[in-house]
């Protein structure tokens, strides 16, 4: 990696992770807001947390709060900071953002799109906090509207369509029996096994535990048909029914 080298980690519910090892703010604030205007929706007033932990070199205090400013400056809101606690920098007191822990959080691969081409300076990644997943379901019957969202603790079962501009969202597993033409996100809580099956496969975007797959890269692999989303291997597969 060169000085641009840095990592984006989220998911949907949890706290967005900006791991930074090389600093350069053009390129960190060009790359994130790239990735925002990918799914505006997702990211749109997200917590996120700057950590400098990996760092190949230092920071100084102006340059941290130039980068705190113009992270909030694309809509998130930074709600800390964190930093190899055997190298704190000498600044540390004079920053207004808390200094949180070290994460232990799990770091999953993102499958956004197979044509999508990415900085080799720049990983983006996700990060599934791993927590209990309540077990009940929500059975609804009628169609889902564009500009209506419905979400889940556990099951999602939708035995209509999901319009165009609608979303679902579920801790669990979705299904929905008819056309999904919205947004489906499964496992937003975390759960890596969760999975969305639908009866014709036409959305705008599909989600499980903060790994998403947009309109373009879902036409290439299967379009208008039953369908399944899932994660093999840490990576979104799209798989007919």
């Amino acid at each position: 990696m060169t000085d641009s080298g840095f990592r984006l980690k989220g998911s949907v519910v949890t706290t967005i992770l900006l791991e930074i090892q090389f600093f350069s703010l053009n390129d960190i604030v060009y790359h994130l807001k790239e990735k925002i205007d990918q799914v505006p929706h997702f990211f749109n007033q997200a917590p996120i947390i700057i950590d400098i932990s990996k760092m190949k070199r230092g920071i100084t205090l102006e340059e941290f709060e130039t980068l705190i400013q113009s992270v909030s400056g694309l809509g998130l809101g930074v709600i800390g900071w964190r930093c190899d606690p055997e190298n704190l920098p000498v600044w540390k007191s004079s920053v207004t953002i808390p200094l949180l822990p070290a994460s232990k959080a799990r770091a999953i691969s993102n499958a956004a799109t197979p044509k999508e081409e990415v900085s080799p300076d720049v990983v983006v990644k996700t990060v599934v906090e791993e927590r209990l997943v309540p077990q009940s379901t929500k059975v609804i019957s009628k169609p889902i509207r564009s500009g209506q969202q419905v979400y889940a603790e556990g099951d999602l079962i939708v035995l209509a369509q999901v319009s165009a501009g609608a979303e679902v969202l579920a801790d669990g597993n979705i299904h929905v029996y008819g056309a999904l033409r919205g947004r489906a996100l499964a496992g937003v809580k975390g759960d890596v096994e969760a999975r969305i099956f639908c009866k014709s496969m036409e959305a705008e975007l599909v989600s499980i535990a903060g790994n998403f797959m947009l309109t373009d890269a879902l036409q290439d692999i299967v379009w208008k048909d039953s369908a399944q989303v899932l994660l093999v291997d840490d990576n979104l597969e799209i798989a007919p029914l």
